[in-house]
């Protein structure tokens, strides 16, 4: 595999883009050589959904689109960023059981930890903000994992 692969795409701030960015991913990961059907996939499918859907939500329309982006450098590490044209960072909110939203940065924080990765938030120069991802990829026996785990 190359030392460095890239992808990225740009997106309306609809919902009906969250699925259209998970798509966009999972199929970019599976030409890595990713294998949908594992546990690693659906981990990103569900970080990738809560990024999404927070740039659709939280950005008030004022970020008209969103973009996606993809890395994976050096076979060892995954990075997956969502960048808004919004200002405001996200905020962690308290998971009150009756709460139906406010709940994404937690799961995406709790699945990237699990995964052994990291979460962070950084401005863009055009004033915005990128909320990335950065996972372990390793290549163990037959199948690539995100978390770092053989694959049976």
């Amino acid at each position: 595999m190359a030392d460095h692969l890239e992808a990225s795409v740009t997106l309306p701030s609809d919902p009906a883009s969250v699925s259209a960015a998970r798509s966009y991913v999972v199929a970019t990961l599976v030409e890595w050589g990713l294998p949908s059907d594992t546990d690693a996939a659906d981990t990103v499918r569900l970080i990738v959904s809560e990024l999404a859907t927070n740039a659709v939500q939280h950005t008030l329309g004022q970020s008209p689109t969103f973009t996606v982006d993809i890395a994976l450098d050096r076979d060892e590490h995954l990075r997956i960023g969502v960048t808004d044209s919004h200002p405001r960072f996200p905020k962690r909110l308290p998971a009150a059981v009756q709460q139906d939203n406010g709940r994404g940065m937690v799961i995406i924080r709790w699945l990237t930890a699990e995964a052994g990765g990291r979460l962070r938030v950084r401005p863009t120069r055009e004033g915005g903000k990128t909320v990335s991802i950065e996972l372990p990829w390793t290549h163990r026996g037959e199948h690539l994992t995100a978390a770092g785990q053989q694959e049976p």
